[in-house]
């Protein structure tokens, strides 16, 4: 019996590798969106892609949010909650008000976390990553500092 179950072990073990190495290479070449700069709230080098419903009006939404590597958005909150999952890379979060490098959690693909409305949080990528956000718009996004808030660029 214990050669039966290392075998189905083994298939599940491989069949789960393989469900998310499609999830991530499915998600960069997906023709169903088209992938744009974020918006000018945060820092040049994410880009994004509108999934489903309309991030400006007051009604579900999802996105998905590309990030380069080390990209990070300074403590921030929104005015509902945001729910992020991880499709690609690892992306580092914190919560609170001030960036504590030793308390962020790494979460890989897969990874889902969380923001409640109002509750600083922060984040960094680590390698390019890729998370689906869903949350209630309109979107917004205010920095807990506001010196952290990008300055608008003209490429933008």
């Amino acid at each position: 019996m214990r050669p039966f179950c290392s075998i189905v072990l083994a298939c599940a073990a491989l069949a789960l590798t393989a469900c998310r190495h499609n999830a991530a290479t499915e998600e960069s070449s997906s023709p169903e969106f088209t992938w744009g700069p974020a918006p000018a709230v945060f820092p040049a080098g994410a880009q994004m892609a509108v999934i489903q419903g309309n991030p400006g009006s007051n009604q579900p939404f999802t996105v998905r949010l590309r990030f380069p590597d080390g990209y990070r958005i300074a403590p921030h909150t929104h005015p509902t909650d945001e729910h992020v999952t991880v499709l690609r890379g690892t992306i580092l979060v914190g919560m609170g008000e001030k960036t504590d490098a030793k308390s962020m959690q790494a979460l890989g693909i897969g990874g889902f976390v969380t923001a409640p409305a109002n509750h600083a949080h922060y984040a960094q990528a680590r390698g390019e990553t890729v998370v689906q956000v869903h949350a209630i718009g309109p979107f917004a996004l205010t920095y807990v500092n506001p010196a952290d808030a990008p300055r608008p660029s003209a490429s933008r």
